[in-house]
């Protein structure tokens, strides 16, 4: 998202005409663009390697641990994971 951001606040110097990224316009335009095209190589990495999948899913896990223990506290059992008293 970061590589997003920094490209369309590059669109917007470049166009608005406050910054002169090169003098020959080909390159000026490759370097206002390649945050997009860094943006794209992560998002194919990323889901390539399962780290998109591994969030989702840890992100589940803690809202079905945290349910379940606010279930079991509203039915007066003890907390999952704490000791018993004797």
């Amino acid at each position: 998202m970061a590589f997003v951001l920094i490209g369309v606040l590059f669109i917007v110097l470049r166009l608005g005409g406050w910054v002169q990224f090169h003098q020959d316009a080909v390159w000026a335009w490759l370097i206002v663009l390649s945050p997009f095209a860094l943006a794209v190589v992560w998002w194919a990495w990323a889901d390539a390697s399962g780290l998109t999948q591994r969030k989702v899913m840890d992100s589940m896990d803690a809202k079905k641990a945290a349910r379940r223990e606010q279930q079991m506290e509203a039915l007066g059992q003890f907390k999952p994971g704490a000791k018993k008293k004797r």
